[in-house]
């Protein structure tokens, strides 16, 4: 199943040369973002941390739909929009 992911996040924005959005094959958000990572490797440390899980400030989106970060494990359809951001902090 191929779904888009849309990338709110400057530096991996930049490091997939910046479009629109990226196609990525998944039937969850896990397998979606490990296909992302298999398209662009260099990519794995913006998302995941050494253990494989998702960093702290990376939240993924199903269609806009809620502020909730969902679990990796969820779901994901064809016609579904990931959007995958970054939450910048700072002092």
């Amino acid at each position: 199943m191929s779904s888009k992911i849309k990338i709110f996040y400057p530096q991996l924005k930049q490091m997939v040369k910046d479009p629109e959005s990226i196609r990525v094959n998944g039937s969850t958000i896990e397998e979606c973002l490990e296909d992302l990572v298999r398209q662009y490797p260099e990519v794995s440390s913006l998302i995941f941390d050494r253990q494989g899980k998702l960093l702290k400030q990376v939240f993924v989106y199903i269609n806009a739909e809620s502020l909730v970060k969902p679990e990796l494990s969820h779901p994901v359809s064809g016609e579904d929009t990931l959007i995958l951001a970054v939450l910048i902090t700072g002092g």
